[in-house]
């Protein structure tokens, strides 16, 4: 028998039997499907994180008050309290070094901010004029904080977009007074709408000098210090001199944890990535599932197709040949599977995109070719049994239908 004729031969077999050939399509196709889509998702969220730390700027470092190895392990940690604070004087000894293009203190908090009758509370950032342009943030209207000396008090803010619409309605802000917390601060911007980035929405916030918030939220300690590195090959020389200054300014004590960004990034790229082959290994055992039916149909075909089988036989039909039969309608099966599931994963990828726009889903193509190579194995594996069954059989008890 040449190929060609294998392969019709196959083919009308699997045709004449329609439903059973639509169950195992169906079978192989969901299979393939779940893979697809969750390693989609998976590959979403990796991706997703990744561009949100990108959206912080590049080549960054975050300084944190107190030492990572004992963060949560004392009552003054869980209070958020260090035992040395961070603070502006720490910030302007940290610039001194040439590898350093912005850095920008942080201090965090929240209050009520509210412009004659109408009032809210918002999330307000004090911080410098640095700040903008290591976030890549972006000024709508007005102007950003004005540079000068950290230290210095100075009763200006600018505000989210959402801030300004919900306070000053159809009226101009710039130039008038607000009160945030017990203060009055005059609004001197509003903040480009670029929605939530790393839990911070910027349509949300109201940023001030970071002096202005140490006088308004009573402390003398910084949440945080962001330092942007001229590039990345000088990050490792910029941490070793912001720990070296940490040392010499708080009693020979290192007591400041310091965070890069291609170091979290590194390490969430790895979690994700893990996340998504574990979660794709566990769609692929529905592939084995499905190879299970495949065989278990097949052996029933086999049962059901005796008198055809002997009919081959005698006709001078190999075992080989045979075989190459059987497992030419699984491979078959398999492929016409994979490829209904490579459709049907991909139509689902795009629904989740619709209802989840955030998120970055799209099918790696590795997983892709291996659902569709799993599944083809899976049949060809699965068949091997049906396949030796019907070769095996004696061409007059297979006539006789035994």
């Amino acid at each position: 028998m040449r190929p060609v004729d294998v392969l019709v031969f196959s083919y009308g077999a699997l045709k004449g039997h329609r439903l059973r050939t639509m169950l195992m399509l169906l079978a192989m196709a969901i299979g393939v499907a779940a893979v697809i889509v969750l390693t989609a998702v998976g590959e979403g969220a990796r991706r997703y994180v990744t561009e949100q730390f990108s959206s912080l700027g590049t080549h960054l470092l975050i300084v944190i008050p107190g030492r990572a190895e004992t963060a949560g392990s004392t009552p003054a940690a869980l209070l958020g309290e260090t035992p040395r604070p961070l603070t502006i004087r720490d910030t302007a000894a940290f610039r001194r070094h040439s590898g350093i293009r912005r850095i920008a203190p942080v201090i965090v908090g929240e209050v009520s901010v509210s412009w004659k009758s109408r009032q809210r509370q918002a999330a307000v950032i004090g911080t410098t004029a640095e700040f903008i342009d290591i976030r890549r943030w972006n000024v709508a209207r007005g102007r950003f904080l004005p540079p000068g000396d950290p230290e210095r008090l100075s009763p200006v803010c600018v505000i989210g977009s959402r801030i300004r619409q919900e306070l000053f309605g159809p009226h101009l802000p710039l130039g008038k007074m607000v009160t945030i917390g017990d203060r009055r601060f005059r609004v001197i911007g509003v903040l480009g709408s670029k929605g939530r980035s790393i839990g911070v929405d910027t349509e949300e916030v109201v940023i001030i000098p970071v002096a202005s918030a140490q006088m308004l939220f009573n402390t003398d300690t910084l949440f945080r210090v962001i330092v942007e590195a001229r590039s990345r090959n000088r990050i490792p020389g910029v941490k070793t001199h912001i720990l070296d200054v940490t040392r010499k300014r708080h009693q020979g004590k290192e007591d400041v944890t310091v965070i890069t960004q291609d170091a979290v990034l590194s390490t969430f790229d790895k979690i994700l990535h893990s996340l998504t082959l574990t979660v794709g290994g566990i769609a692929a055992i529905s592939l084995a599932v499905a190879g299970i039916l495949v065989m278990n149909v097949m052996l029933i075909s086999v049962t059901q197709r005796t008198t055809e089988i002997g009919l081959l036989k005698a006709l001078g039909a190999l075992r080989r040949q045979i075989m190459a039969m059987m497992l030419t309608e699984a491979a078959i099966l398999s492929t016409a599977g994979a490829l209904l599931g490579i459709a049907a994963g991909e139509a689902g990828t795009a629904i989740i995109e619709v209802i989840y726009p955030d998120l970055p889903v799209t099918a790696p193509l590795w997983s892709v070719a291996a659902a569709f190579g799993v599944a083809l194995a899976t049949g060809l594996v699965f068949g091997v049994l049906p396949a030796r069954r019907a070769a095996m059989l004696d061409p007059v008890d297979a006539l006789k239908g035994h």
